[in-house]
């Protein structure tokens, strides 16, 4: 009977450990964050800084409450291009952005925004996701205690606002443009003088004569702008900028603290962003872009086949200068040339061969 006794509470005991132990992952799970996101945009700016509220609350959707974040615009807590410093600084979590913008400290993480004659949405995209660009990606940054995801993208720009006519390479001389990343540079060497602004700032220094030009995105968003306004001419295509990613950027130390099952759902919710992102440029340009040219009487010109020679010749000797600079930047430079020749072929051959044959 005593021996009997003993096993029943030995399983009594059993049991109720194996319990303590079955719940201890629940509760962990059950540990809640709360985080910081600064973003480049201004306050509820279209598809940027309102895809990133819907970011947020997907993210808080899917976790049930345990992750929450709260997005802030640029300017709020940080300057609008101090993302960067403060996500690997840690003063806040996490940040949205375009990795462009930080060329001047990290050179080789510019090709992962965009390049000039680069790979469009559908391409960078695929290097990302089935050609290792994450995984290089991260590599880049891990220096700078940050992690990151694509997590936006705008397809094939516009070409940008100018207040004079561009009818030869020689008329960027002396053009103070607002351009950033690699486009500026080859807008440098075709003898601009590029200057980098936040969204905020545009239409003022086009308006008063500060800058001369100014690329941002696309219709939609240009005409919310009023950039119509303050220039004579809407140039296309936009051939500095053909699928531009943003990022999502976290810092690592409380990357590591969040429990896998939350690291997958904030992952899942960028690339979903990165989806959206594109299809709301997509569904909107179309309907803006009408409304400019119809409406405002905008005066919609195509750069001249002589200045997309010449801009293409410039960006083959620019991202070779650019890939010189450092083994970091070559290691990047090599991987995006050697995807884009995979890449490449087939979208000649397939969208490419459509498009002609649509008579698009």
């Amino acid at each position: 009977m005593k021996r009997r006794e003993f096993i029943k509470g030995a399983g009594v005991c059993a049991v109720a450990g194996a319990g303590f132990i079955a719940g201890a992952p629940a509760v962990h799970a059950q540990q809640k964050f709360r985080w910081k996101m600064i973003t480049s945009w201004p306050p509820r700016f279209p598809v940027f800084h309102t895809g990133m509220e819907q970011f947020a609350k997907r993210v808080r959707s899917m976790s049930g409450g345990r992750l929450s974040i709260r997005v802030y615009a640029g300017g709020e807590l940080a300057p609008p291009l101090g993302v960067f410093d403060a996500v690997s600084q840690g003063t806040v979590e996490m940040g949205h952005s375009g990795s462009y913008y930080w060329a001047g400290k990290a050179p080789e993480l510019q090709f992962f925004t965009t390049a000039p004659f680069g790979f469009t949405a559908q391409q960078i995209n695929a290097w990302f996701y089935y050609g290792g660009g994450i995984e290089l990606l991260h590599e880049m940054y891990s220096p700078f205690n940050i992690i990151t995801f694509p997590a936006m993208n705008t397809g094939v720009q516009m070409g940008g606002w100018f207040n004079k006519k561009i009818e030869s390479m020689a008329d960027y001389k002396g053009l103070k443009m607002r351009i950033p990343g690699l486009g500026g540079k080859v807008v440098a060497r075709a003898g601009g003088n590029v200057v980098l602004l936040p969204a905020g700032e545009l239409y003022t220094a086009l308006e008063r004569g500060t800058i001369d030009a100014l690329e941002w995105v696309g219709p939609y968003h240009d005409l919310k702008l009023g950039f119509y306004r303050a220039a004579n001419y809407y140039y296309y295509p936009g051939w500095h900028e053909p699928g531009s990613t943003l990022e999502l950027m976290i810092n690592r130390k409380a990357w590591e603290k969040l429990p896998a099952d939350l690291q997958a759902i904030v992952e899942a919710a960028a690339a979903q962003s990165n989806i959206l992102g594109l299809a709301e440029f997509d569904a909107k340009n179309g309907a803006a872009l009408n409304e400019l040219v119809t409406k405002y009487k905008v005066k919609l010109t195509r750069f001249p086949d002589d200045v997309m020679k010449g801009l293409h010749k410039l960006t083959r000797e620019t991202l070779e200068e650019e890939a010189g600079k450092s083994a970091k930047t070559r290691k990047v430079y090599e991987a995006f040339q050697k995807f884009a020749a995979q890449v490449e072929p087939w979208s000649r051959m397939s969208e490419g061969a459509f498009m002609t044959a649509k008579g698009l």
